[in-house]
């Protein structure tokens, strides 16, 4: 490895570190016993100015932000060749993460696109996935003749839907593609909510949503319900339904609400790796603090999807004579209604996706990086369910976080040390963020 690439590896592995947002690599043995995971005592002890982030103060993220864009600089300045090729994944990451020089990067993307046929899965996925945030309109001629080479469901299924965000009309067409290439499809669960994304919307409304906000999951345990947008482009809302079924109000009344984004940087649906949050059942088992520079030290709430959890976890119950996984088990949380609602089995074709570590925490980005955007104050990771935090600027300590604010809330109307719970992520009809009025009037036709 030459000195200059060397120094370029060194810049962009923060861009590398930020990447994911799942925090939970691997501890060296021994850590979890010094670091044992939060219990519900330990999260309502909790106050705000206990945690800092020296990375959130001006001075620190400042030194991050230049030395990510050192690292994107000196990529850009590469000749053709093996070196620029190895990077162009954190490139397109770190460009991304920090909305800066993707004019300048895409010449180097829209170069990379027809060779992808004769790299690996993982370079497809990457840079597929680039094509979907960054560049679709561009990208899409050079996807059409690209398709029949991606012989992995995964970069296959992100260049349809880039296709399809360049041109809604594509659909029949990728749709007559599916099957001849893939004869196996309906039994791969990213393609079969490919297939399902392209065929023509459902003509029945979804079913009422003071019935999910009602179901009875399994009784005795609390429920985070983040209710959020189709497209996932304005802020959501989470609420919390505590054990004894009742919706957490404050010592006025008013419903306890809270902002959260359920969008991925990507804006890819929720079956593919840094997809958007899935829609459906999540289970929660606990809490944790991560390792991820992007989340800091605020303590997430573990959720789990089906499959990534087992059945017992799910269920939160012992192991012993648990049933195995199946789309019936997971039916079996739901009404009838949402039983057959196509769209809230996303989460259960996730799980069979493998995507796993979908997390509810909290966001050490600065927003001004969104700044415009219609999510905004929002900041966008890799398929987790995030809240804001305001960090002090000269200190890095930590002011207020709507995060730490719903974790606590949580946390108190489980009423259990272990945490254990659900998460029913849904969306609602209609446009704008989510508003406390709206959510209001929802718990209230549900009697909650």
């Amino acid at each position: 490895m030459t000195r200059r690439l060397a120094t370029l590896t060194a810049c962009l592995a923060a861009a590398l570190a930020l990447a994911a947002c799942a925090p939970l690599a691997p501890r060296p043995p021994g850590a979890e016993q010094a670091a044992p995971r939060p219990t519900a005592a330990d999260l309502l002890a909790l106050q705000p100015g206990d945690l800092s982030w020296p990375a959130t103060s001006t001075a620190g993220e400042r030194a991050q932000r230049e030395q990510a864009l050192a690292g994107i600089r000196a990529v850009l300045a590469l000749p053709p060749g093996p070196a620029r090729d190895a990077a162009l994944p954190a490139l397109f990451d770190a460009v991304a993460h920090y909305n800066a020089e993707a004019d300048a990067a895409r010449p180097l993307l829209l170069a990379a696109l027809p060779t992808l046929g004769t790299r690996d899965a993982e370079t497809q996925r990457a840079l597929l996935t680039a094509a979907h945030t960054l560049y679709p309109a561009e990208a899409a001629p050079l996807l059409w003749p690209l398709l029949p080479q991606l012989g992995a469901s995964k970069p296959f299924a992100i260049a349809a839907y880039t296709l399809l965000q360049a041109d809604p009309g594509a659909a029949p067409r990728l749709a007559a593609l599916v099957p001849a290439q893939f004869p196996g499809w309906a039994d791969d669960a990213r393609l079969l909510a490919l297939m399902q994304r392209l065929q023509p919307p459902p003509a029945a409304a979804p079913p009422p949503l003071a019935e999910l906000l009602a179901a009875p999951l399994r009784p005795g345990f609390p429920v985070i319900y983040s209710l959020q947008r189709p497209g996932r482009q304005r802020m959501g809302l989470a609420l919390v339904r505590g054990a004894d079924g009742r919706f957490v109000r404050d010592a006025a009344g008013r419903l306890f609400t809270s902002p959260q984004l359920a969008l991925a940087r990507s804006g890819l649906p929720g079956t593919l790796t840094n997809g958007n949050t899935p829609q459906g059942l999540f289970t929660i088992v606990g809490a944790g603090t991560a390792r991820n520079p992007d989340i800091g030290p605020t303590p997430y709430l573990h959720s789990k999807l089906p499959i990534e959890a087992t059945p017992a976890e799910f269920e939160h119950v012992d192991a012993t004579g648990a049933a195995a996984w199946s789309e019936a088990l997971y039916d079996s949380y739901l009404s009838p209604r949402w039983r057959a609602w196509a769209p809230f089995k996303e989460a259960w074709l996730a799980g069979r996706a493998g995507r796993d570590e979908l997390l509810i925490h909290g966001s050490t980005i600065n927003p001004a990086y969104h700044a415009g955007a219609a999510y905004f104050p929002g900041t966008p990771q890799q398929g987790c369910l995030v809240s804001g935090e305001d960090w002090d600027p000269a200190t890095g300590r930590l002011l207020a976080s709507r995060h730490l604010a719903l974790a606590q809330a949580y946390a108190a109307a489980g009423a259990r040390a272990d945490l254990a719970g659900y998460l029913v992520v849904v969306e609602l009809p209609g446009d704008g963020e989510v508003t406390p009025a709206e959510a209001q009037a929802l718990v209230t036709a549900a009697g909650r």
